[in-house]
């Protein structure tokens, strides 16, 4: 009864605050092809970023889909390997790693930008610039995890070589936080709820902020994915969760705490306020705005230089995106 309610509630909301595009358009749904499988799996990370996937449920439904499955990722894999293993249908990943996984020939379709702006790099007292990583230590969860492969972008960016002129501080056992907080490491690259924990705590300052500096605040952090071979034969019921995802991140612009409220509640946050101001800060709404095809360009460019992946920005696109599904939506959504 409780998940009923809940259920009623984010569809009341969802009519009530008028939304453009959010509900007003399922009628065009109804007058497409049904979906190819009633069946759709997302990944659920620790990230909470990622918010409009989780608040897509009833969305999804409306698109025809009558089983939505969240897969919990296990320890030392990825979302772009879980896209890949086809263990998951679709998620929202970073731009940077989906760029890695697609140099290295992973079965991964770039279908999208949801938004830009999640992550934050915090910095002790001597560091105050990009630059001043020089030398520095630096927490990551391992080589080629989300955090080091978008600091080896940022780095290079500014004329840094990231592998000889930054020392990677590793421990499987210890999060980076964790590390930075007790001075065992320089800084460290935060995604939500870390930052909004650091900033309660007063812990650290921001060196960057991809929300407002740029140029990281001009190009999406995090982007929809899909299989390769599910986009491939299922065409319809990809452009399906394209819509369903893009409307949930309209929602999140329209209602955050309702949103936040509803992540806590569905078990994906564990913190009201950290996901409160998750909600507020990350400028969802820049799906309409960006060019994807931009963010995976820059990137790819960034990580090319340094030397992270072999093949040219023109080679990832052309292998690795599709952006037919998303040009339907932004016209049926008039954006």
């Amino acid at each position: 009864m409780h998940i009923i309610q809940n259920r009623r509630s984010f569809l009341a909301s969802a009519a009530a605050v008028g939304v453009a595009g959010v509900l007003g358009t399922t009628t065009r749904a109804w007058a497409e092809p049904l979906p190819e499988t009633t069946t759709i799996r997302l990944a659920k990370i620790s990230g909470i970023c990622i918010a409009p996937q989780y608040v897509a449920e009833e969305l999804l439904r409306l698109e025809g889909f009558t089983d939505v499955r969240y897969v919990t990722s296990e320890p030392g894999y990825g979302t772009s390997e879980m896209i890949a293993r086809g263990e998951v249908d679709f998620s929202l990943n970073f731009a940077a790693p989906l760029a890695v996984a697609i140099d290295a020939g992973d079965p991964i379709m770039v279908l999208a930008g949801v938004h830009p702006g999640c992550f934050e790099l915090f910095g002790n007292e001597s560091i105050r610039s990009m630059r001043d990583l020089k030398g520095k230590t630096v927490g990551v969860q391992g080589l080629g995890s989300t955090p080091h492969v978008f600091l080896t972008s940022m780095a290079a960016y500014v004329g840094l070589d990231p592998q000889k002129d930054i020392r990677w501080v590793t421990d499987p056992a210890v999060r980076p936080m964790e590390l930075f907080i007790k001075g065992k490491v320089d800084a460290f690259l935060g995604f939500p709820p870390e930052p909004q924990e650091l900033h309660a705590r007063n812990i650290g300052h921001v060196v960057v902020n991809s929300a407002i500096d740029r140029p990281w605040s001009q190009y999406f952090c995090c982007m929809l994915a899909g299989n390769a071979e599910f986009v491939r034969n299922n065409p319809v019921a990809t452009k399906r969760v394209l819509r369903a995802i893009l409307k949930a991140a309209d929602l999140c612009v329209a209602e955050p705490w309702r949103i936040a409220r509803q992540i806590v509640d569905g078990g994906f946050a564990a913190n009201y306020d950290y996901a409160l101001q998750t909600m507020s800060e990350v400028p969802y709404g820049k799906w309409r705005e960006y060019d994807p095809e931009d963010t995976i360009r820059f990137y790819a460019l960034r990580l090319h230089e340094s030397g992270m992946i072999k093949s040219s920005p023109h080679e990832i696109i052309a292998n690795g995106t599709d952006w037919r599904s998303l040009s339907e939506v932004k016209r049926e959504l008039k954006t």
